[in-house]
């Protein structure tokens, strides 16, 4: 028993010890682990953004025009099997199926299911070919041996929607990465310059950062659509996008930027800094920011979705990306008429993935944010 004992106040000590010289990013994870919703929410999380990344390898098609399939207009999901009447089979399967017209649908096209002609998945067969990472490569995750498959159904064009989900969640995801870190950097300029030095200098940039607040969104971004050249393309398009919500998406970091370092300026390092004769950027960039970086990082996680949501409701109401690049918001245009919504629901599959992505962005971002909280109260 006191073996026991002993071995168990060892292990006391030592988890005290590693508790107490523990970096700030090892108390913030130590902290973040403990709360199962945003463990929950950073494990879907990563899995979207790697589904965005490979979607080119995990998908079968290009989901372009180039990759619809022209006899298989606005059809429904096609699920893969393993048994039906006619027997069961190892290899997942699903049905041929046929177009085609008549009198007693006004010559409109209906398709019809011929379950006695089986076709089989195969898997990393030879497709449509794609770059990734500066690579061309042609193989994808799977297909099947005769026609074409659709997981998710095609739309009124006959383009794949699981194929354009995978790659609308990268695009979506990119232009919040180019937005965010646009904001990010004029934030820790701006913030940073207006918290240290202070004086006239803080009230000219804080008017300014004021000024930007106040600029209606949706008013600015359609005056800018008046104005964008129609013969612009689509990546021209994306990027104009993605740096007009940077452009617009700074002030709120940069305000508890330039609040901390206002705290944090007359502290005894950054006056021995001074001393020693560092220069004005060095003293913010070594000793100021990193003081707080968990904070900063934190923000950057809470303010991607807000990214996300503002690139799918420009997409949506036509003012944001169009076709034939492939986002969220563009393809939510899609569910807005009621013939979708009473013939066509899997249109709105693309929807459950939006979801999915901006909650676990909100957990993982939430969880950050009390994990970085020293004072917040975490269940031990």
């Amino acid at each position: 028993m006191t073996d026991t004992a002993g071995s168990n106040n060892d292990l006391d000590q030592k988890r005290k010890e590693a508790y107490f010289t523990a970096g700030q990013g090892q108390l913030i994870w130590a902290r973040f682990k403990k709360q199962k919703a945003a463990m929950a929410g950073a494990f879907v999380l990563i899995a979207l953004i790697l589904s965005g990344i490979f979607a080119p390898f995990l998908t079968p098609y290009d989901p372009t025009i180039a990759g619809r399939n022209e006899a298989y207009l606005n059809g429904a999901p096609t699920i893969p099997k393993f048994c039906d009447d006619n027997g069961c089979s190892w290899i997942p399967f699903i049905y041929s199926f046929e177009r085609t017209r008549s009198i007693q649908t006004n010559f409109r096209w209906v398709t019809t299911v011929n379950t006695d002609k089986r076709r089989y998945l195969t898997f990393l067969p030879k497709g449509d070919t794609y770059d990734l990472f500066g690579m061309k490569f042609d193989r994808h995750l799977f297909g099947v041996d005769e026609g074409k498959i659709h997981l998710f159904g095609t739309d009124s064009t006959g383009k794949d929607i699981f194929s354009r989900t995978f790659h609308a969640i990268n695009t979506s995801l990119a232009v919040g990465t180019i937005g965010v870190f646009l904001a990010f950097m004029l934030a820790l300029i701006i913030g940073g310059i207006s918290g240290y030095y202070g004086g006239w200098v803080d009230s000219f940039l804080q008017m300014f950062t004021d000024a930007v607040r106040t600029i209606p969104t949706i008013p600015l971004f359609m005056a800018l659509a008046a104005f964008i050249p129609p013969e612009w393309s689509a990546e021209a398009r994306f990027f104009f996008i993605s740096m007009m919500l940077g452009f617009i998406g700074w002030p709120t970091l940069a305000r508890r930027v330039r609040t901390h370092l206002l705290t944090e300026r007359n502290q005894e390092y950054v006056l021995a800094a001074q001393l020693c004769g560092a220069t004005s950027g060095h003293v913010i960039r070594k000793h100021l920011l990193p003081s707080f970086t968990s904070y900063i990082i934190v923000d950057l996680v809470i303010s991607f979705p807000y990214m996300v949501l503002s690139e799918t409701a420009l997409s949506f109401i036509g003012l944001g990306l169009k076709d034939p690049v492939n986002s969220l918001g563009v393809m939510l245009q899609n569910v807005t008429s009621a013939d979708v919504l009473l013939n066509y629901q899997w249109y709105f599959i693309p929807v459950i993935f939006f979801i999915t992505l901006v909650l676990a962005f909100v957990f993982v971002g939430d969880g950050l944010r009390d994990a970085a909280d020293p004072y917040g109260n975490t269940k031990k």
